[in-house]
């Protein structure tokens, strides 16, 4: 295969990521030649063995995606399309409800026992098993492409059920403030009337939101 050739089917791909296995089968000396692409900036490699085609002929020598779209990208190379979702800190920070960059997010897999990932780009990908039948969620675009998103009301549910996942608690709490101030007492409770246990803390908040109201 071409060095062109391969960029483009990187380019193909969802999210524009391939895993290295993938490219493997296609090629030979598949390793040589990506090394080749990512030092001369046609491609990324965002984590390991993990590689992304930059969007509009940025060069990757400069260019790194954002890290809930990398983590997206990874976790899509990992469980397929349609299957993963970006979930807690991660959909807070795309739907701005954490306005500095944090170094860690979510992403909602179909499966559990799946460690986290440092990205090569920077950052921690913690991967959290979640029925995504279950979540209310919307897609999205990325600079990678487009994704799913958990809405802002399940974004909230979430960071109010179990703000540690991810491992910035603080931002969390931030996040699930922010959030409070979008989401209505119905929404949340929409959301709340799908679980099977809901946590102390998001009745509070939906009491609360409907004593504001």
């Amino acid at each position: 295969m071409k060095p062109l050739e391969l960029v483009r089917t990187v380019e193909r791909a969802p999210l524009r990521t391939l895993r290295w296995t993938a490219i493997d089968q296609r090629t030979t000396n598949a390793a040589r030649e990506l090394a080749s692409l990512v030092a001369e900036g046609a491609l990324v490699r965002i984590a390991h063995g993990t590689y992304t085609a930059p969007p509009g002929g940025a060069d990757g020598r400069r260019w790194k995606p954002p890290l809930e779209a990398a983590g997206l990208a990874v976790a899509t190379t990992r469980f397929g399309q349609r299957n993963v979702a970006l979930m807690g800190v991660g959909a807070a920070r795309f739907w701005g409800a954490i306005p500095r960059a944090i170094a860690t997010t979510t992403i909602a897999v179909p499966v559990a026992g799946r460690p986290a990932i440092q990205l090569e780009t920077g950052g921690t990908v913690h991967f959290i098993p979640r029925i995504l039948d279950d979540l209310d969620l919307e897609l999205q675009a990325t600079p990678l492409g487009d994704a799913l998103v958990t809405t802002p009301a399940q974004t909230l549910y979430d960071l109010l059920a179990k703000p540690h996942q991810g491992q910035a608690p603080d931002a969390a709490e931030d996040a699930a403030r922010n959030l409070g101030a979008r989401v209505t007492a119905p929404e949340l409770k929409a959301i709340a009337a799908r679980a099977q246990r809901v946590p102390t803390t998001v009745k509070k908040v939906i009491d609360r939101m409907e004593h504001q109201r």
